[in-house]
């Protein structure tokens, strides 16, 4: 799994202590924690000197009255420093990861607080050694900044959700205690610097929300669900909280909670190339991994399977899905998925009519296409065991499991429990209707995406996600880990064009903003969203998507400004995929190729047409060589993008 070297420091020099103050710098120095133990704890952190959260109250309360960090005395301090590589099962941004911090763990009586240090941010945890039965009340994560920051603020209306959210721009103190964001969220501090709050190791605990502060109208502090009592089931799929307890999680016996993760960057860049969220994560539980492949799928729930040109009716059928499955053949796509239909909506044991799974994955086997299945969560839960038998005796490959809409400690757990036990059928787990990714796909790797994303199924009754929307994603969403926001749109319009329509639907931006996702959009299992018959009438654009991989042995920001460009390029092999996006404003980027090895390399490029700014699905091709000593100037219509494969000569 990983090959490290480990050392253990226990130098004082590191560590400064005056009375009950404690400092601590990441490996480099660039980023210091300072945190001071007296009545409450609180911690500050500095970026090259410079505060950037000032000090911001820590704490745990118990139902029982103790509280975690209330006059607190240490009883030990360790420090230790560390440096490995990890080595992923299922990349995403690289083939191998440096894990590089100094963590300093504080002793107190029945518990522990680390902080962990890295060169691109910090985390801290607390740590319970408590026996037996107990109840946590609430959990006290500020966030103190030391003046009014811009933020992006993704707003929730309530905690029953699935996180799909746009990303408004408010100011810290506009946000006030009665209103609240899910995260990762993004805080601007001014001079290029920029602030990510999120959460790793989320396990056996609820999901953190960020709400205002009655305190500081410049700090955002933490929200958790309540332990559910009672829930409503509406219709075939929602099953929604209608009563929390007045505490967030029930725990037994010593145990971890989450780290908080606070990533900062000086370069808009830096935010889309860190793994930060991934490094806190749990170890992989899963023994044999061999079986676990990342790939592209056929989708057919975006474009309503509305193929065209057949000699049969469209529709949730078995000949639909084989003409699928021939598709993806011919594209050498890995996976189709068949979304919803496919069973009878309350009950998951029973098949629609016109659906025969065993001869359409059978079907697919001939033709080395896997098939994942799509199921509600609550009729899966019903019937799991006996599910998870029958999924694993037709021959899936995995399970999208969709319309949780939560993260309440319960549904953490079912979660992890959908995760280990499609591990052991030997199934991949796609998490739809779901909270952003916090640690669980390290943990299990068979976990091979998330949405938590408003997506391009939105584009069916919205007019989000748009250009502007897109080019935020990859500096804020992305950064917790995989995201299958499902591109791949045929059909491409301008804003004066656009419309709504549920079973032909289409995309804001031009044709090469939708092909360039593929390269900047991260998501080991990645769709091809549009109809299989639009794509035949594409055969340039094919070209492109059926060689473009859905992970990556290295990855390179070449441009990047949060909600107006991006260019990313990423390396399969001794191959690079090259991507670039803008939002509404025509753009022109000159991209340095310094990080190609030497030699020649034939660069073949998709850019948007002379006419992309009046019809958006307007492209041209050309190929041309480079080398490492050349620049490449990039122009995208409004809305537009560009993209790019790089082979060795």
């Amino acid at each position: 799994m990983k090959k490290f070297y480990f050392t253990v420091l226990m130098i004082c020099a590191f560590l400064t202590l005056s009375a009950q103050e404690y400092t601590v710098e990441s490996p480099s120095g660039r980023i210091k924690v300072k945190v001071s133990v007296e009545k409450a704890i609180t911690y500050s952190v500095f970026l090259n000197g410079t505060e950037i959260i000032v000090p911001s109250i820590i704490a745990m309360e118990l139902t029982d009255g103790t509280i975690f960090g209330k006059n607190a005395r240490v009883r030990k301090t360790t420090l230790i420093s560390s440096s490995k590589e990890l080595s992923p099962v299922v990349q995403r941004k690289y083939a191998k990861i440096k894990d590089e911090y100094t963590q300093l763990t504080f002793l107190f009586k029945g518990y522990s607080l680390q902080f962990r240090v890295y060169d691109e941010g910090i985390a801290y945890r607390w740590i319970s050694a408590k026996k037996g039965e107990y109840k946590v009340k609430n959990e006290i994560s500020s966030f103190v900044f030391p003046a009014d920051h811009n933020l992006w603020f993704p707003e929730e209306e309530s905690m029953y959700t699935h996180q799909e959210r746009e990303y408004l721009r408010e100011t810290l103190s506009k946000i006030g205690t009665d209103r609240f964001a899910s995260t990762g969220l993004l805080i601007d501090c001014g001079n290029g610097v920029k602030t990510y709050i999120s959460e790793s190791n989320l396990m056996d605990y609820p999901g953190m929300f960020l709400r205002g502060s009655d305190k500081d109208q410049n700090a955002l502090v933490g929200k958790y669900a309540g332990v559910v009592l009672e829930e409503e089931e509406i219709g075939d799929r929602d099953l929604k909280p209608t009563k929390y307890a007045d505490y967030i999680a029930e725990c037994n016996g010593p145990r971890e909670f989450p780290w908080r993760a606070i990533l900062i960057s000086e370069n808009d860049a830096d935010l889309v190339l860190s793994e930060l969220i991934y490094k806190l994560a749990p170890e992989t539980k899963i023994d044999n991994t061999d079986w676990i492949k990342p790939g592209k799928v056929a989708w057919d729930w975006w474009n309503a399977n509305n193929i065209y040109g057949v000699d049969f009716e469209a529709g949730v059928n078995t000949q639909t899905y084989k003409y699928y499955i021939d598709f993806a053949s011919k594209y050498g796509l890995e996976y189709v998925i068949l979304d919803e239909g496919w069973y009878v909506l309350s009950d998951i044991m029973k098949l629609e009519k016109n659906i025969d799974i065993k001869e359409i994955i059978d079907y697919g086997k001939e033709k080395n296409v896997g098939v994942i299945l799509w199921v509600a969560w609550k009729a899966f839960y019903d019937k799991m065991d006996e599910a998870l038998d029958q999924f694993q005796a037709w021959g899936a490959k995995g399970i999208k499991i969709d319309f949780m809409q939560r993260d309440d400690q319960w549904m953490v757990n079912f979660y992890e429990k959908i995760a280990a036990e499609c591990a052991g059928h030997k199934l991949l787990v796609d998490y739809h209707g779901a909270y952003k990714p916090s640690g669980l796909d390290r943990a299990y790797p068979n976990v091979i995406s998330y949405e938590g994303v408003k997506g391009l199924e939105n584009s069916k009754w919205s007019k989000i996600p748009d250009p502007e929307h897109n080019v935020t994603l990859p500096f804020i969403r992305m950064v917790a880990g995989s995201m299958d926001f499902t591109p791949g749109a045929m059909i491409n319009k301008n804003k004066n064009n656009f419309r709504m329509v549920f079973t032909e639907p289409m995309s804001l931006g031009t044709r090469c903003h939708q092909l360039a996702m593929y390269t900047i959009f991260e998501s080991p299992l990645q769709m091809l969203a549009d109809n299989p018959s639009n794509y035949y009438g594409e055969p340039e654009c094919m070209e492109f998507l059926s060689a473009v991989p859905s992970v990556w042995d290295d990855t390179k920001v070449l441009e990047a400004k949060v909600s107006d460009y991006i260019a990313v390029a990423r390396r399969s092999g001794e191959s690079w995929f090259m991507g670039a996006m803008t939002d509404w404003n025509a753009r022109t980027l000159t991209l340095n190729l310094d990080f190609l090895d030497d030699g020649t390399y034939t660069m073949k490029i998709w850019k948007d047409g002379i006419n992309a700014d009046k019809h958006a699905s307007d492209f041209s091709q050309e190929t041309i060589e480079v080398t490492r000593s050349s620049k490449v100037n990039v122009q995208m219509a409004p809305g537009g993008g560009w993209a790019a494969i790089l082979s060795k000569k």
